[in-house]
């Protein structure tokens, strides 16, 4: 067969040129990208219709009634296509506090309420068999593991949190937790968590009692939890402030008593926050120096 030119555009009113077929009547397709960078293919209008072209092993193949019926232009793949997502993979789960008569299908049953498990273990000491009160599940599906990070369960009687370990990043629970201030006793864990859940994932809420002023939140994705630090939020009319919870071994060494809290009639009337953390009054407010009154009760906040 002899070499055939099929006249060729970008677009479909653009100017167009000739492009050489190969001796087999197909058109390389590597003849048409390097005049028309990123084409993946070649269309042409038919009875007010477009129409495509069949691409075979990066050749493209002429029409039925060959290719001096038609005038061709370019197709190109689409930008504006979202990209697809990748799934979350699923990881091991650690699971604390479990009863010590509690087996894997105690463990197993429990979970398989959340989603299909793929993995279930409770580690046990080696020389008596006893369980060590912890143990490691999997399951098989994303949506199901956030589930079951997402709340506390009572097993066989007690309460046991499940978790990511932190073993192979044992900064990462401090970098997913942060320090809620200026809370008020009105505020309780469920308020918090249900406020604090659109804006990520949230595996943990602590408020502690007896009633402190503050809490601590914690996220599975570290992003969001670092996201919200430095800002101030209102929750149910209570402005919180949210600032890094520093690890306990920080703690220590770096606390300090930042002013005094006064009690009045019970409630707590001024918080011992930072300057930018909370409003002084005039007649209330003391500096972290001042000798507090006999019935105050000092608040820390560790940085």
């Amino acid at each position: 067969m002899s070499i055939e030119y099929v006249v060729v555009s970008e677009g479909e009113q653009d100017e167009p040129i000739e492009l050489p077929t190969e001796e087999d009547g197909s058109l390389l397709l590597s003849t048409v990208s390097a005049q028309f960078a990123g084409a993946s293919g070649l269309k042409y209008r038919a009875g007010g219709r477009l129409r495509g072209l069949r691409l075979v092993d990066d050749r493209v193949l002429p029409p039925a009634e060959g290719w001096a019926a038609h005038r061709y232009f370019c197709a190109f793949p689409r930008t504006d296509a979202p990209t697809p997502t990748p799934r979350p993979r699923c990881s091991d789960l650690i699971v604390l506090g479990l009863p010590w008569k509690t087996g894997e299908e105690a463990v197993r049953d429990y979970f398989s309420a959340f989603g299909e498990l793929l993995m279930v273990q409770v580690k046990r000491d080696a020389k008596t068999g006893l369980s060590k009160g912890f143990g490691f599940i999997k399951f098989a599906d994303y949506e199901a593991q956030l589930r079951a990070l997402g709340r506390r369960h009572m097993i066989d009687g007690r309460w046991c949190d499940v978790r990511i370990p932190n073993s192979k990043d044992g900064g990462s629970a401090a970098h997913r937790k942060v320090f809620v201030g200026r809370c008020t006793e009105s505020l309780t864990a469920d308020d918090l968590r249900e406020y604090f859940g659109a804006f990520g994932q949230v595996t943990d809420v602590f408020v502690p009692k007896p009633f402190r002023a503050f809490s601590f939140v914690t996220f599975l994705d570290p992003e969001v939890a670092q996201s919200l630090c430095g800002q101030d939020h209102i929750i149910k009319g209570v402005s919180v402030n949210i600032s890094t919870a520093s690890p306990k071994r920080e703690r220590g060494a770096r606390s300090q008593l930042l002013g005094w809290g006064l009690l009045e009639s019970g409630a707590p009337r001024v918080y011992s926050w930072p300057p930018d953390a909370w409003q002084h009054s005039a007649h209330s407010a003391h500096s972290a120096h001042s000798t507090a009154p006999p019935d105050a009760k000092p608040y820390l906040k560790y940085e």
